[in-house]
């Protein structure tokens, strides 16, 4: 499901849940690995829990996944973070993406050549 198709989050939240049951029969050790890599990810011993939040929101739009977002935005509400500071770290990563577009442009610049 595109970005663009979300509608309902509980109800893609709610199916992702599903699919992840099933991948998990087919291949546990590859879902085991994941959890253990995001359980990992997860502790925050110098970074605040909801700063973590920020940083992975940031990364969800970079990487345009819906299921970072869904998480990450739930996680981020529950570590007491506002519309507002989400916006602003989103912000954030609006502007490092534009940032990469315009030194990968610069790069384009340089393949051409004089």
């Amino acid at each position: 499901m595109s970005q663009t198709e979300v509608k309902d989050w509980a109800k893609y939240s709610a199916g992702l849940k599903a699919r992840g049951k099933e991948l998990g029969q087919l291949h546990p050790d590859i879902v085991k690995g994941f959890v253990a890599l995001s359980n990992g990810a997860a502790q925050t011993k110098h970074l605040d829990a909801k700063t973590r939040e920020f940083i992975a929101l940031a990364v969800a739009i970079t990487t345009k996944c819906d299921g970072c977002i869904d998480a990450h935005a739930r996680k981020a509400k529950a570590a007491g973070a506002t519309k507002e500071e989400i916006a602003e770290a989103l912000g954030v990563a609006i502007a490092l993406n534009a940032g990469a577009a315009y030194t990968y442009a610069l790069h384009v610049l340089d393949a051409v050549g004089d």
